[in-house]
């Protein structure tokens, strides 16, 4: 007798093997998966010039900075997870920061938050910090200097490359607001057009600016010509970013957040990210339930609900650690314990409030995006998410310097009870402050057994970002899914508020029926997140990538 294979992972398994081919023979000197491939080959070209997996990861997200605009860039902002060869595990927060000159009620207009503003414009953008993150991590980690990294990336940037697809609608979606900054059409539109597919885009002045950084270093940037230019153009449109700003910009280097799942340890990305803390919640949660002997429609539904318990604990309780209290009880097992009681497997949870961590007064947390993975034959491993925020940012390229900024301030909760671009809700935590950074989604995660690193991952796609990497975790530790299955399989997305269970396009009909009879307001998503995983091959003795096929990104190593 056949053995029945489900809907869903007929569907998953078609999607993978459509889109993602399997290699003969697992590389064994190093990995490298992004979004793009020519970012994905400049990081092999390092690891096999004699890089390490820190030196690939900078030439991979200075490369995205190029032929990614839409996603990540030199103008927004990273967070750097790194597994060091010595047993060291760091994370290197080049989050963005508010302007010195910004105050909570920088949004209000009539009493209202204004969306717009925080999302488009002068005002929309912090301090950018990917540069000076990639730049600490080359000095102290890294085999290569940041000016041979940077000037490939300059080359492409100036000799150019095929627009895509996907950048060009999304594009033509930003295309109103772009229209109002002549510097950024100049870049991306033709003859008042947005650019299409299948055109050269070339960007000679972001060439131009990568070759001063590979000449004068990070300080080109941040207190050189391109902070003198932005605060110039800043001042006389109507924004609070200067100079200053960008002299007083610093990375944080932070500690790593870790829980035990099952055989494995899995860390992740502190605050100012919600996704380290909601990801280890969310797996403290599911950890008593045996996912793997569930029927999928009592899977998904179990998943559903701790996705809402902790979003809804994001929404009160996250913001930057060093403005506001971040309680660590919300990654204890206790504490997910007392959440794990609320889950009902045969029917949907409702819109649950957020909960009340253990030592929530004393022990705190203190001192549209892109996701790329490394590894390398050394023992290094790099799982680094970046991110300008929604696409294109603020819209605004800086005259002369060809570089897009971020719109990182809406991420900021910019009143209370009002949503973001991503329909977030925020409270008093993460309320705009001078110096302060915003919270994230990203989820720049790594897993260990037996004390190696064995899989690196993380994802794009603003909150879609931490349900995807709690899907993808699930799929490869309690299913025993290779990593093109996980990356590839239709996920599903709960935010808690709004009180929707999401699912993608390909999610099958029988599934979303049963769902529908347990009690879920089902809604289509128009995208799903994007992943790139980077893992140990099957036997240990070398590696295998899977590049997600929602973005057309690929995987390579040697």
């Amino acid at each position: 007798m056949k053995q029945k294979i489900s809907p869903f992972v007929a569907v998953a398994a078609a999607f993978c093997l459509s889109a993602l081919p399997l290699e003969a023979e697992a590389p064994s000197h190093g990995m490298v998966a992004s979004v793009h491939p020519l970012a994905t080959q400049a990081g092999v070209d390092v690891l096999k010039s004699g890089g390490n997996a820190i030196d690939a990861a900078v030439a991979v997200g200075l490369t995205l900075g190029v032929v990614d605009t839409h996603n990540s860039g030199i103008g927004g902002g990273c967070f750097l997870l790194i597994h060091l060869a010595n047993g060291t595990n760091l994370c290197i927060d080049g989050r963005e920061m508010a302007p010195a000159a910004a105050t909570r009620d920088l949004f209000l207009r009539d009493g209202k938050g204004d969306t717009h503003l925080s999302q488009n414009g002068p005002l929309a953008s912090g301090v950018p910090g990917e540069l000076a993150a990639f730049d600490f991590a080359v000095r102290h980690h890294g085999k290569k200097s940041l000016a041979s990294l940077i000037l490939p990336a300059a080359e492409i940037a100036e000799k150019g490359f095929l627009f895509d697809p996907l950048s060009a609608r999304l594009l033509k979606s930003v295309a109103p607001e772009m229209r109002a900054y002549p510097a950024s059409t100049a870049v991306f539109f033709r003859q008042e057009a947005p650019m299409p597919a299948g055109e050269i885009l070339r960007q000679p002045d972001l060439a131009a600016t990568y070759r001063g950084i590979a000449a004068r270093g990070a300080d080109w940037f941040y207190r050189g010509p391109f902070a003198a230019a932005a605060g110039q153009w800043m001042g006389s449109h109507g924004g609070i970013l200067t100079s200053n700003d960008f002299t007083n910009y610093h990375i944080e280097l932070r500690s790593p957040i870790q829980t035990r799942y099952h055989e494995c340890t899995v860390v992740s990305f502190p605050p100012p990210s919600s996704g380290g803390v909601h990801v280890l919640e969310m797996l403290n949660i599911l950890e008593p339930l045996d996912l793997k002997k569930m029927d999928e429609v009592t899977r998904f539904n179990a998943i559903a609900q701790a996705m809402q318990l902790a979003f809804a604990d994001r929404a009160y309780w996250l913001g930057d650690p060093d403005f506001a209290d971040v309680p660590r009880g919300l990654i204890s097992k206790k504490y997910a314990a007392e959440l794990g009681r609320k889950i009902n497997l045969d029917h949907a949870l409702g819109a649950p409030a957020h909960g009340l961590p253990p030592d929530w007064q004393t022990d705190l947390f203190k001192k549209h995006t892109t996701h790329f993975s490394v590894a390398d034959d050394q023992g290094n491993w790099v799982a680094c998410t970046a991110t300008l925020n929604t696409s294109f940012g603020s819209k605004v390229v800086i005259p002369g310097t060809g570089v897009m900024m971020n719109n990182q301030m809406d991420d900021f909760s910019i009143q209370p009870g009002v949503p973001n671009h991503f329909k977030l809700v925020g409270a008093e935590a993460n309320a705009v402050a001078p110096g302060k950074r915003p919270l994230s989604s990203m989820s720049p995660t790594l897993v260990f057994r037996d004390g190696q690193p064995v899989i690196a991952l993380g994802a794009a796609g603003g909150p879609k970002i931490i349900t995807a990497v709690l899907q993808e975790l699930v799929g490869l530790i309690d299913l025993g899914w290779t990593p093109q299955e996980a990356v590839a399989a239709p996920r599903i997305h709960q935010q808690w508020s709004p009180d929707i269970l999401y699912v993608e396009p390909k999610f099958p009909a029988a599934l979303r029926e049963a769902l529908a009879l347990r009690g879920h307001t089902l809604q289509e998503l128009p995208a799903g997140a994007v992943s790139q995983i980077v893992a140990r091959s099957p036997d240990g003795k070398g590696f295998v990538g899977a590049a997600d096929p929602r973005a057309g990104g690929t995987a390579a190593g040697w």
